[in-house]
């Protein structure tokens, strides 16, 4: 059975084997907005005198400030080669991905089960935007690539070898799994940033032998370096 994306974006997911892919908890959920700080409801108290001894005097040098760290800047496009995932295990090869007539995303082959993919009508892995991995969950001979990918903990790290020699490096924001009926379009393939992100994306959320699967995990990370 198949396991839908909006947007057009199509993974699959055969479900076929007795255990069932692990889900994101709750305490991963990835927030809508930054909380804000409640206003106090009366006013501080006065400070207490000061019993800080008197400053130094105009002829005391001042200490160098810190210097500011280097802001990280996008990688120029290239091709993603292999994708690593060290805490669930995953090492991958990396293949582009096309839509097909209908615009969906045609799926890795699902004859070598640890077959990644990437969207390459979008952005590559650690340029600029949000780059596109999808992989399956499972196929008809057991489990695949991304079954572990709903137990990926936030600040985990994803590694994308490119073909230009680099590697891009994100960390995880978080994990999430949507309804195919819900999926918030605009947050998973949107940018909050301002640096390269990356979606990792496959089959979950549930499976029924009808249907198939009912919805996808999807997970956020945001380039942290490169190599």
């Amino acid at each position: 059975m198949g396991c839908a994306l909006a947007t057009g974006i199509l993974l699959i997911g055969q479900g076929t084997h007795p255990e069932r892919p692990p889900q994101p908890s709750a305490a991963q959920a990835f927030p809508s907005q930054s909380p804000t700080a409640p206003a106090p409801a009366t006013a501080p108290a006065a400070a207490p005198p000061s019993t800080a001894p008197p400053s130094a005097s105009a002829s005391t040098p001042a200490l160098p400030s810190p210097a500011e760290p280097e802001t990280l800047r996008p990688l120029p496009p290239s091709d993603p080669v292999r994708l690593r995932i060290p805490a669930i295990g995953v090492d991958a090869p990396m293949t582009g991905l096309d839509l097909d007539a209908a615009g969906a995303l045609q799926p890795p082959s699902a004859d070598n089960p640890n077959l990644t993919g990437w969207y390459r009508g979008g952005a590559s892995p650690g340029s600029s935007g949000t780059a596109i991995a999808t992989g399956h969950v499972d196929t008809r001979s057991g489990p695949a690539v991304f079954f572990r990918l709903g137990a990926l903990p936030k600040g985990s790290t994803v590694e994308v070898a490119r073909a230009d020699g680099s590697t891009a490096v994100f960390t995880v924001d978080a994990v999430e799994v949507y309804d195919k009926k819900a999926f918030p379009d605009d947050k998973v393939y949107g940018n909050t940033s301002g640096l390269p992100e990356l979606r990792v994306i496959t089959c979950g959320g549930g499976y029924t032998k009808p249907t198939g699967y009912l919805g996808n995990v999807v997970v956020y990370a945001t380039l942290s370096g490169t190599e």
